[in-house]
């Protein structure tokens, strides 16, 4: 296991550098796949499909959770291709993770 690089060295990188990522399994069977875009902001992606079953939910909530309270901020789900329609995110105010749109589900 590798250490975690500080955020100056993952964030100051060459205009035509990759993005870096970091990968980070909340448990064995579930990654999320951080991507430093910008400075600002925590971009993160997960495959759906290993969110099956209620404890891998649970999981996943317990993950948001912990990264809003760690900063205090938001953490919102967006479905993939339709960035700033969330879905499900931790509320600060409320201090737990929150559906935040009605199922799409047929």
């Amino acid at each position: 296991m590798l250490p975690v690089p500080r955020a100056e060295a993952v964030l100051s990188r060459p205009a035509d550098a990759e993005y870096p990522g970091l990968r980070v399994w909340p448990t064995a069977d579930v990654l999320a796949i951080f991507r430093f875009h910008a400075d600002n902001e925590v971009d993160f992606d997960v495959d759906l499909r290993e969110l099956q079953g209620q404890d891998r939910l649970d999981v996943f909530c317990g993950f948001l959770r912990e990264i809003g309270r760690r900063l205090g901020k938001p953490v919102l789900m967006d479905p993939e291709g339709d960035f700033g329609h969330p879905v499900l995110g931790f509320d600060v105010e409320a201090d737990r993770v929150v559906l935040l749109a009605e199922s799409q589900v047929r």
